[in-house]
């Protein structure tokens, strides 16, 4: 399977951007599904999850409340809609797929496939 991330771009402090990751080769349906990020001089971070054991969503405390998560079958995308962007969620956004256990599904390192990345940059 391979992802492309899109719907990156420059947006005012306060604005929404809706990211998109889709796949070719595969679907979603089998996948537990994350967003990371990667900001100017910092390392990767996690930002959501879809997981595919229980269907919930999970986010970084960072985002909660902010960032939604979501699937759309049809398309086979999915999506991270992002509302009352700041600065500081700066950064390139990957999308990812694997298979992580629940308490690993913030490490990178139970996903085995990869978006090349979308940069987002939130002016103040």
């Amino acid at each position: 399977v391979q992802l492309q991330a899109s719907g990156g771009g420059l947006v005012q402090a306060g604005g929404s951007l809706r990211l998109s990751c889709a796949a070719s080769g595969g679907t979603f349906s089998s996948y537990s599904v994350g967003w990371f990020r990667q900001g100017p001089g910092k390392e990767r971070e996690f930002v959501a999850a879809s997981a595919v054991q229980n269907m919930r969503t999970y986010y970084d405390d960072s985002v909660k409340g902010r960032f939604t998560i979501s699937r759309d079958k049809a398309k086979n995308t999915v999506n991270l809609q992002m509302n009352s962007l700041k600065p500081e969620d700066t950064a390139v956004y990957y999308c990812a797929l694997g298979r992580p256990i629940i308490s690993e599904i913030s490490r990178p390192l139970g996903y085995y496939a990869w978006g090349q990345g979308t940069l987002v940059t939130v002016s103040s």
